[in-house]
């Protein structure tokens, strides 16, 4: 694989045109990635969507993305300045460097310096849009950009009617009706179906099927569909009932709250997406550190001098309070020496995991603070040597397990490994948003992201699905009178997710079955 230098100061750097594909982070190819990973400065093409720059700015936010505005020559020099002093550009452009003229330019302008660069090629987005539209180009197909007002659609409707090829049209939606009306001109029928696409390959994606004189004519019901867009124009749409594969994904276009921390969300968000889903990331928790940080530093030199035969983490933030005291105190997992390790559920197990430890229960039946207990081992004199327990947890933690094992005998040192405390308010329109049904689900992971978003945001509209994670946050959820709708067998994010799914598959089946 390529590797993008970074140069120091004295040293020219290099231009490295980038193609950001389709809209997709995923859609990024591994040379893009490793070139952003390694740039110094980013100039954005406008017409790169936002959840890309977004990616990037999450994965970097040290990074400086600047907008490149003005003609190819002022982009490029731009860019060569800054290469100039060291920089490594990265010119990001939308779809693939070599399918816009006016890059094409831009690379032209830089070939005339002394400044080396680099050409990464992207997904274009006339065959990967269609094909997220659920449309197969086959072997050929024709190409025009409507955006310069150079394309030749006389010609180029000539040439899909001799090769029975579909055309693919990138432009901007108000470009269409035009565009439409110069093919029929042309001499491609009227009645040849159409595909208009916008957001294609993201979450948002929307796609509005129609005949190419009602596209000239404005009766397409275009409403839908705004700014950039790419219009498949041929008899492949109508193979697109069998062949879409991404707008029939089971959470397609469903807004979903995620009402977890930002660091926290990831995989949760991650998972949605695959399902389709427009994933909206709303902290109702922010996690501190306990006001005095004794307590966990005599229970961490505790693990370390044999005080404990168990430790038993509840949640992943007590993993994370564990680790980062570990890093302070210079320690590693081989502390956890002789100590048995408990995990209240396999998220909180795969983090102890990820620490390099390997816990000796996780709960086979609820995985919940019941669940564990049930699972947990009486204290025996003859087989355990050491009858303490290490226990830390939120401040706000119920006494549940504590109890629970204190009745099996055990000594506890229950520990506050860190502070939960409610979020601010999100912004209004996300409140709004909450309370006006504006939300098609919510995904509560704990009875406290139950208490905090009501807290901070009000009750979610009746018409919202509810997905709890496990019974205590289904309770919680009832206690203030939400329906749940969704919960999994299993209490982890990825079980939660894939539950939500098949609960929307099986109202659109239902829905679907109404409507014969």
């Amino acid at each position: 694989m390529t590797r993008f230098r970074k140069h120091n100061g004295g040293t020219a750097g290099t231009v490295v045109f980038v193609g950001a594909g389709p809209g997709d982070p995923g859609m990024l190819t591994a040379r893009a990635t490793a070139a952003l990973t390694e740039a110094d400065t980013v100039l954005v093409d406008p017409d790169v969507p936002s959840a890309l720059t977004d990616a990037v700015r999450a994965d970097r936010p040290e990074l400086e993305l600047t907008p490149a505005t003005g003609e190819p020559a002022e982009i490029a020099k731009a860019a060569v300045a800054a290469a100039k002093g060291g920089c490594t550009v990265v010119r990001l452009v939308a779809g693939d460097p070599f399918t816009s003229d006016g890059v094409v330019k831009e690379v032209l302008a830089v070939s005339r310096t002394s400044v080396g660069f680099d050409v990464v090629p992207g997904v274009a987005p006339a065959t990967a849009v269609p094909a997220f539209a659920g449309v197969a180009l086959g072997g050929t197909s024709l190409t025009a950009d409507l955006r310069g007002g150079e394309a030749d659609l006389a010609a180029l409707a000539a040439a899909a009617t001799g090769l029975a090829a579909p055309l693919v049209l990138r432009g901007d939606a108000q470009d269409l009706p035009d565009a439409a009306a110069r093919l029929v001109e042309g001499g491609l029928p009227g009645s040849t179906p159409v595909v208009v696409t916008s957001g294609g390959s993201g979450t948002g994606q929307r796609s509005v099927v129609a005949q190419l004189a009602a596209v000239a004519e404005k009766t397409a019901g275009l409403d839908a569909v705004s700014g950039p867009v790419v219009a498949t124009v041929g008899s492949a749409v109508d193979k697109r009932g069998k062949l879409s594969w991404w707008e029939s994904r089971p959470l397609f276009g469903w807004r979903v709250l995620v009402p977890r921390t930002k660091d926290q969300a990831g995989e949760m968000s991650d998972r949605l997406r695959a399902y389709g889903a427009v994933p909206v990331e709303v902290p109702t928790i922010a996690v501190e550190p306990p006001r005095s940080p004794a307590q966990m530093d005599r229970a961490i030199k505790g693990l370390v001098t044999g005080r404990y035969g168990w430790i038993v983490f509840t949640s992943v933030n007590a993993v994370r309070a564990v680790r980062e005291k570990f890093v302070e105190l210079g320690l590693d997992a081989r502390a956890f020496a002789g100590v048995k390790v408990a995990c209240v559920g396999e998220s909180t197990a795969e983090a102890v995991r990820a620490f390099g430890i390997a816990p000796e229960l996780v709960p086979t039946g609820a995985q919940s603070s019941e669940g564990l207990l049930a699972d947990f081992p009486e204290y025996d004199d003859v087989l355990d040597p050491i009858d303490r327990v290490l226990l830390p947890r939120a401040d706000i933690a119920t006494e549940t397990l504590a109890a629970g094992l204190k009745e099996r005998g055990w000594e506890i040192d229950d520990v506050t490994a860190y502070r939960t405390v409610r979020a601010a308010p999100p912004p209004a329109p996300v409140r709004e948003a909450i309370k006006g049904g504006g939300f098609d689900a919510v995904c509560f992971t704990s009875s406290s992201t139950v208490r905090n978003l009501v807290g901070i945001a009000g009750k979610p509209h009746a018409r919202t699905v509810v997905a709890a994670i496990g019974p205590q946050t289904a309770a919680t959820a009832g206690e203030f009178g939400l329906r749940v709708d969704v919960q999994p067998e299993t209490s982890a994010v990825a079980p939660l997710v894939d539950a939500l799914a098949e609960f929307a598959a099986a109202r659109r089946t239902e829905q679907e079955g109404d409507t014969r």
